[in-house]
C-alpha cells in the first residue's frame, strides 16, 4: 500500500468536496440510528446481557449507555472545534501527529470493514428466512446477501440526499416496527408491570452479572458515532454534530432500555426462560401473539437494509477522507462527478467485506450466523482501541491549539474517565481462556495494529509534508 504521489490538492472545489449542507439535523440522527441496527443488535445482543444479569439486564444497557456518553462527550468536542469527514483519523493525527493518524486510517478501517461485514452477512440470511418462513419461497442466502450488496452501493452513490432518505424511512419502519411488538407483550401481559427490572437486587450475580453482559450491551451502540462523518454535508456541523451525537446516544439508549424491559414482561419476569431463550424478543413476542410474529421479520429485514445504508454511507467516508488526505491510496478520495459522493470508498468498502463473508461461508465452511459472532468480536476489538486512543487525543489536542477554550471537565476529566470505562468491554474480548476462534482475534487485532504503526511511521518517514493534510478539509470552511 502506498500513498498518493503528488500530494493532494487541498483547495477545495467541486471535484475535492462532497455536497455541502445537503444534511439537516434530522437525517443525520435518523441515518446514524438506522446505522446502528437496534433490531439486528437487539434481536441477537440481549440472550447474552440476560445471561449475566437476569431479569435487571435493563440495567446493564443503562450502564453501557452511560459509558457511551462518556465516548460521545469527546466527538462532540472534536467536532466543535475541527468537524471532519476524516472523524478518528483527523482527530487522532491532529493531536498525535502524522504517524497516528496514518496508522488509525488504516486501524480503523480494518475494524469498520469487519465489523459491518456482520451486517452485510447476516442480510442475505434473515431475508433468506423471513421470504420461507412467509411467502414460502427458498433463495440461497448467499445470492441474496450479494444482490443486497450491489444494490447498497448503487443507492449510495447516487447521492446523500436520496440515501440517506431511504435508511431514515427504513429506521423508523423497524422502530415503529419494534415498538408496536413490545406493545403487544405488554398488553396481553399487563399485570407484570412492575419496577422488578430496575433493581440493583434482582441483578443475578450483582456487579459481576452486570459486568459479564457489559461488552455485549457496549456492542449494542456500536455506529452511535457515524454522524461526525457526515460533518462535511450537515448544515452547521459545529452545531449540528454534537448535537447528532447526543442525541442519538440517549435516543438507542432508551429505545434499548424500553425494548428490554417490554421482553422481559413478555416471559412474565422468568429469569429461567429468559435465560433459555436465543432471540428474547421474538420468543416473547410468539408466545404474546404468534399470528404477529411477522412484525418481528419485517422489523429485521428493514433493521438490515437502513443499517447497511447508514454504515457505508459514514463508515466508508472515513476510507474516502484518508484517500483525499494522501494518507491512503489517492483513488480512494475520488468523487463522483454527478452525485458527489465518494464512491470509489464506497463500493472498495462494500466489496471488501462482501469478499471475506463469501470467503469465509463458502469457502471456509463457517456458517453465517457463526459468522456474525466471530465478525462482530474481531471487528470491535479496533473500534474500542480508536474510542480509547481519541479520548487521550481530546485533551492533548485542545491544550496544544485551543489551551484558551480549555475546560477541566470535558476536555480532560470526561475523556480519562471514558477511556478507563472502555477498558472493562475491552478485557471481555481479549481476556484469556477464551474458546476458539475468539481465544485468536485478540492477535490478529494485534498483527494489524502492529501493521498500521509500521504502514504509519514509514508514511511519516517518506511523506513527512503529509502532516499538514490531515483535516484539512474542514467542514464548514
Amino acid at each position: 500500500m502506498s500513498v498518493s504521489q503528488p500530494l493532494p490538492n487541498l483547495q477545495a472545489d467541486s471535484e475535492t468536496t462532497l455536497r455541502r449542507n445537503a444534511l439537516s439535523l434530522g437525517q443525520i440522527v435518523a441515518t446514524t440510528l438506522a446505522g446502528i441496527a437496534p433490531a439486528m443488535s437487539f434481536f441477537f445482543g440481549f440472550a447474552v446481557i440476560l445471561q449475566g444479569a437476569g431479569i435487571a439486564a435493563p440495567l446493564t444497557i443503562l450502564t453501557a449507555m452511560l459509558a457511551i456518553l462518556f465516548l460521545t462527550n469527546t466527538i462532540a468536542q472534536f467536532s466543535r472545534f475541527t468537524p471532519s469527514t476524516g472523524s478518528f483519523v483527523t482527530f487522532t493525527g491532529k493531536a498525535f501527529g502524522l504517524p497516528v493518524g496514518a496508522a488509525v486510517s488504516v486501524f480503523i478501517t480494518f475494524g469498520y470493514i469487519v465489523a459491518s461485514s456482520t451486517v452485510i452477512s447476516i442480510a442475505g440470511v434473515w431475508i433468506s428466512e423471513t421470504l420461507k418462513v412467509f411467502a414460502g419461497l427458498s433463495i440461497n442466502w448467499a445470492v441474496l446477501t450479494i444482490l443486497i450488496a450491489l444494490a447498497t452501493g448503487w443507492l449510495v452513490t447516487r447521492g446523500i440526499g436520496l440515501s440517506t432518505f431511504w435508511s431514515g424511512i427504513f429506521f423508523y419502519f423497524e422502530a415503529g416496527l419494534l415498538v408496536a411488538g413490545a406493545v403487544i407483550m405488554v398488553v396481553t401481559h399487563p399485570s407484570f408491570l412492575t419496577l422488578a427490572p430496575f433493581k440493583f437486587s434482582n441483578l443475578t450475580g450483582g456487579l459481576a452479572g452486570l459486568g459479564a453482559g457489559f461488552p455485549l450491551a457496549v456492542y449494542l451502540f456500536i455506529g452511535w458515532e457515524n454522524s461526525a462523518s457526515l460533518a462535511e454535508e450537515t448544515e452547521n456541523p459545529r452545531r449540528n454534530i454534537p448535537r447528532a451525537l447526543i442525541t442519538g446516544t440517549l435516543a438507542i439508549g432508551i429505545f434499548y432500555v424500553f425494548l428490554a424491559y417490554t421482553t422481559i414482561v413478555g416471559f412474565k419476569m422468568d429469569a429461567h426462560s429468559l435465560g433459555d431463550s436465543r432471540l428474547p424478543f421474538i420468543d416473547g413476542l410468539k408466545a404474546s401473539a404468534p399470528r404477529l410474529l411477522i412484525v418481528a421479520y419485517f422489523a429485521g429485514v428493514t433493521s438490515i437494509l437502513g443499517s447497511l445504508i447508514g454504515l457505508v454511507n459514514s463508515q466508508a467516508r472515513i476510507l474516502f477522507s484518508s484517500g483525499r488526505e494522501g494518507l491512503l491510496p489517492a483513488f480512494l478520495g475520488k468523487i463522483h462527478p454527478r452525485h458527489q459522493t465518494p464512491h470509489s470508498a464506497m463500493w472498495v468498502f462494500l466489496m471488501i467485506g462482501l469478499a471475506i463473508i463469501l470467503g469465509s461461508c463458502l469457502i471456509g465452511g463457517v456458517a453465517p450466523l457463526d459468522y456474525f459472532g466471530y465478525a462482530g468480536t474481531l471487528g470491535t476489538i479496533p473500534i474500542i482501541l480508536t474510542y480509547m486512543l481519541t479520548n487521550l487525543a481530546l485533551p492533548v489536542y485542545v491544550i496544544r491549539q485551543h489551551r484558551d477554550q480549555l475546560e477541566v471537565i470535558r476536555h480532560i476529566l470526561l475523556p480519562i474517565i471514558g477511556t478507563l470505562v472502555m477498558l472493562f468491554p475491552l478485557w471481555g474480548l481479549l481476556q484469556p481462556g477464551q474458546a476458539w476462534p475468539f481465544n485468536v482475534f485478540v492477535w490478529i487485532a494485534l498483527g494489524v495494529l502492529a501493521l498500521s504503526l509500521v504502514y504509519g511511521f514509514v508514511v511519516a518517514r517518506l511523506y513527512p509534508e503529509l502532516a499538514h493534510c490531515i483535516g484539512a478539509y474542514v467542514a464548514d470552511r
